[in-house]
């Protein structure tokens, strides 16, 4: 009885850290979208002090954006695992896998993006052009990681979703809904930006279905 009830708590943890995560990908767009106004044509100098009047606000969108996410995203992969692996071992353990891969990338992009932030701000004082250089680095490797690849994640949604058609866990289109996204997510390799932006959309609506699906339903 008692273990009965721990699957049934982090099914229903992990469906409010899948809406979490939907709400934090909602933000991120409100934000770059409508509030983040960074100065693309301006010289480094305009640039680098942009960036300095607006370190605080940058960091704690990139905690929020990238550790916070990557967070809640280790709760999720340990609730779909549990969800999954008595009908579906091997295809839940390899997603998981992908997932806590996923997990580490997310969070070290965002130790990464303010470390160089703060980096790059310090470095500004004495040389703007290094400052500038050193930030477009950091960036680049940020993208690389998790901010515009989403290659791994991509591989975890799709390989959840060929589970959860296998055990009938999760709801049918919600799988089926999983496996363009993941499609999606695996072509991110190549260099499109729609693609990314097409991924983040519909990871919005896919964790918000799969959230209210672990919370309606203590179904291991």
């Amino acid at each position: 009885m008692n273990k009965v009830l721990v699957m049934s708590s982090l099914q229903k943890i992990g469906g409010v850290a899948a809406l979490f995560q939907a709400t934090i990908y909602i933000s991120a767009f409100v934000f770059f979208g409508a509030f983040w106004d960074y100065p693309v044509s301006a010289d480094d100098a305009q640039k680098l002090v942009f960036l300095t009047d607006n370190q605080s606000t940058l960091s704690i969108v990139n905690l929020t954006m990238y550790v916070a996410f990557g967070l809640l995203l280790a709760i999720l992969v340990l609730a779909t695992h549990q969800r999954l692996k008595t009908k579906a071992p091997v295809l839940s353990q390899t997603a998981s896998v992908f997932g806590i891969i996923w997990v580490g990338l997310v969070i070290a992009s965002g130790m990464i993006a303010n470390i160089g932030l703060a980096a790059a701000i310090d470095l500004s004082a004495t040389n703007a052009e290094q400052a500038m250089t050193l930030w477009i680095i950091i960036n680049t490797i940020v993208e690389g990681l998790g901010g515009g690849n989403e290659v791994v994640g991509g591989l975890w949604v799709l390989l959840l979703s060929i589970a959860g058609l296998k055990t009938i866990a999760l709801p049918k289109l919600l799988n089926w809904f999983g496996l363009f996204i993941g499609t999606v997510g695996i072509l991110t390799i190549y260099p499109a930006e729609v693609l990314t932006e097409i991924f983040g959309v519909s990871q919005i609506v896919w964790f918000s279905w799969l959230g209210a699906a672990m919370l309606t339903s203590s179904k291991k």
